[in-house]
């Protein structure tokens, strides 16, 4: 679905996470996001009765939401899934991002959680469930391929936690070959966990 096609309420929760992606919480103010999201001003006491910090958590859960879906979309890509496969779709989508339009972006629920940690439990705990949201299908596809049940979850813990750390220091380097040699380094620990 286009943006245009949005209504304001979903326009601005994601105009919000492209922004928070961008510069952060704390520089992402509330005009902003109506101005990107090309929403009235007032709607948005409407849709977000407790500001700024409902708005963000539901940012961070929209953007726990798409990487979930995002886990089918790659696996479709795959000719015959693997492990390492799905580690390294995941990762090409954001070399390729920072190869097309530089390094501006990094990932919503990370820049939520770097700039919210200390400030409320409600970010927070958004931050935390858009994780869990994400390993939830990660975790899923791997038992489909064959990672046994018991490992699953701490390999899609792995994997989302190495990825994380390669897009900040892809963003600090301004060079994506963080990303490349953590698909070429957890490869194969991640494929001799099918035990195939």
């Amino acid at each position: 679905m286009t943006q245009a096609r949005r209504g304001p309420r979903e326009r601005m929760v994601f105009s919000a996470a492209q922004l928070i992606r961008r510069q952060g919480v704390t520089a992402t103010g509330m005009r902003e996001v109506a101005a990107h999201a090309d929403a009235p001003r007032g709607s948005l006491q409407h849709y977000f009765p407790g500001g700024k910090e409902q708005l963000v958590n539901e940012a961070v859960a929209w953007a726990g939401r798409y990487a979930g879906k995002r886990v089918d979309r790659f696996l479709a890509g795959l000719g015959r899934p693997t492990p390492s496969g799905l580690f390294a779709a995941m990762a090409a989508q954001w070399a390729d991002e920072y190869a097309s339009d530089g390094f501006a972006a990094g990932c919503p629920v990370a820049a939520a959680t770097v700039d919210c940690a200390t400030s409320g439990d409600s970010t927070r705990e958004a931050a935390a469930t858009a994780f869990a949201t994400w390993r939830g299908p990660v975790a899923e596809a791997l038992t489909d391929m064959g990672v046994p049940s018991s490992r699953a979850e701490s390999l899609a813990t792995l994997m989302i936690s190495t990825l994380e750390g390669a897009i900040l220091m892809a963003r600090a380097e301004r060079d994506v070959r963080p990303l490349t040699t953590v698909v070429q380094e957890l490869g194969p620990l991640l494929d001799a966990a099918t035990g195939r």
